[in-house]
Protein backbone atom coordinates (compact mmCIF):
# COMPACT_ATOMS: atom_id res chain seq x y z
CA UNK A 1 0.00 0.00 0.00
CA UNK A 2 1.44 3.35 -0.99
CA UNK A 3 1.71 6.02 1.66
CA UNK A 4 1.74 9.77 1.52
CA UNK A 5 5.17 10.97 2.53
CA UNK A 6 6.43 14.38 3.39
CA UNK A 7 9.39 15.92 1.67
CA UNK A 8 11.05 19.26 2.03
CA UNK A 9 10.93 21.71 -0.82
CA UNK A 10 14.24 22.69 -2.26
CA UNK A 11 15.17 26.30 -1.63
CA UNK A 12 15.01 27.24 -5.33
CA UNK A 13 11.23 26.74 -5.43
CA UNK A 14 10.32 27.40 -1.79
CA UNK A 15 8.58 30.70 -2.52
CA UNK A 16 6.75 29.63 -5.71
CA UNK A 17 3.12 28.48 -5.52
CA UNK A 18 2.85 24.71 -5.34
CA UNK A 19 0.08 22.49 -6.72
CA UNK A 20 -0.36 19.27 -4.74
CA UNK A 21 -2.60 16.85 -6.66
CA UNK A 22 -3.47 13.46 -5.20
CA UNK A 23 -5.23 10.61 -6.99
CA UNK A 24 -6.74 7.87 -4.82
CA UNK A 25 -7.73 4.39 -6.02
CA UNK A 26 -10.06 2.88 -3.45
CA UNK A 27 -10.10 -0.63 -2.06
CA UNK A 28 -13.87 -0.65 -2.58
CA UNK A 29 -14.87 1.78 -5.36
CA UNK A 30 -18.40 2.24 -3.99
CA UNK A 31 -20.33 5.47 -3.61
CA UNK A 32 -20.11 5.08 0.19
CA UNK A 33 -16.30 4.76 0.10
CA UNK A 34 -15.96 7.73 -2.24
CA UNK A 35 -18.15 9.88 -0.01
CA UNK A 36 -16.27 8.82 3.14
CA UNK A 37 -12.93 9.83 1.58
CA UNK A 38 -14.34 13.10 0.24
CA UNK A 39 -15.76 13.92 3.66
CA UNK A 40 -12.39 13.15 5.27
CA UNK A 41 -10.64 15.46 2.80
CA UNK A 42 -13.11 18.27 3.48
CA UNK A 43 -12.86 17.93 7.28
CA UNK A 44 -9.09 17.54 7.57
CA UNK A 45 -7.43 19.05 4.50
CA UNK A 46 -9.25 22.32 3.75
CA UNK A 47 -8.45 25.67 5.38
CA UNK A 48 -4.76 25.08 6.08
CA UNK A 49 -2.37 28.03 6.36
CA UNK A 50 -1.13 29.05 2.92
CA UNK A 51 -3.81 27.09 1.04
CA UNK A 52 -5.14 29.16 -1.87
CA UNK A 53 -7.30 26.48 -3.54
CA UNK A 54 -9.02 23.33 -2.29
CA UNK A 55 -11.00 20.93 -4.45
CA UNK A 56 -11.96 17.28 -4.14
CA UNK A 57 -14.08 15.17 -6.46
CA UNK A 58 -14.63 11.92 -8.26
CA UNK A 59 -13.47 10.53 -11.56
CA UNK A 60 -15.78 12.08 -14.19
CA UNK A 61 -17.17 9.21 -16.30
CA UNK A 62 -18.36 11.60 -19.02
CA UNK A 63 -14.71 12.29 -19.88
CA UNK A 64 -13.77 8.79 -21.02
CA UNK A 65 -11.30 9.79 -23.75
CA UNK A 66 -8.10 8.11 -24.93
CA UNK A 67 -5.98 10.83 -23.30
CA UNK A 68 -7.67 10.58 -19.88
CA UNK A 69 -6.04 8.51 -17.16
CA UNK A 70 -9.01 6.77 -15.52
CA UNK A 71 -7.01 4.85 -12.88
CA UNK A 72 -8.42 6.62 -9.81
CA UNK A 73 -11.65 7.09 -7.89
CA UNK A 74 -11.15 10.37 -6.00
CA UNK A 75 -8.91 13.34 -6.82
CA UNK A 76 -7.72 15.97 -4.35
CA UNK A 77 -6.47 19.33 -5.70
CA UNK A 78 -4.62 21.70 -3.38
CA UNK A 79 -2.69 24.81 -4.29
CA UNK A 80 -0.41 26.38 -1.69
CA UNK A 81 0.92 29.93 -1.81
CA UNK A 82 4.44 28.55 -1.38
CA UNK A 83 6.14 25.17 -1.25
CA UNK A 84 7.02 25.93 2.37
CA UNK A 85 3.28 26.10 3.15
CA UNK A 86 2.88 22.64 1.63
CA UNK A 87 5.82 21.36 3.67
CA UNK A 88 4.14 22.61 6.88
CA UNK A 89 0.85 21.00 5.81
CA UNK A 90 2.53 17.60 5.49
CA UNK A 91 3.26 17.45 9.23
CA UNK A 92 0.18 19.33 10.43
CA UNK A 93 -1.86 17.30 12.97
CA UNK A 94 -5.01 17.60 10.81
CA UNK A 95 -3.20 16.06 7.82
CA UNK A 96 -1.82 13.28 10.02
CA UNK A 97 -5.34 12.61 11.37
CA UNK A 98 -6.60 12.39 7.77
CA UNK A 99 -3.98 9.74 7.03
CA UNK A 100 -4.89 7.76 10.13
CA UNK A 101 -8.61 7.91 9.40
CA UNK A 102 -8.69 7.53 5.62
CA UNK A 103 -5.64 5.48 4.61
CA UNK A 104 -7.55 2.19 5.06
CA UNK A 105 -9.93 3.32 2.30
CA UNK A 106 -7.38 3.31 -0.52
CA UNK A 107 -5.24 0.66 -2.19
CA UNK A 108 -3.18 3.11 -4.23
CA UNK A 109 -2.32 6.79 -4.04
CA UNK A 110 -0.41 8.89 -6.57
CA UNK A 111 0.86 12.36 -5.73
CA UNK A 112 1.85 15.01 -8.25
CA UNK A 113 3.55 18.16 -6.92
CA UNK A 114 4.20 21.01 -9.33
CA UNK A 115 5.94 24.35 -8.85
CA UNK A 116 3.66 26.86 -10.53
CA UNK A 117 4.93 29.65 -12.73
Amino acid sequence: MAALQSSSSNTTHSSAPLAHIVFFTLNEPSEASREKLIDGCKRHLDNHDGLTFFGVGVNAPEYDRDVNDRDYDVALHLVFATAKDQDAYQTDPRHLEFLKECKPLWKKVRVFDSSLK
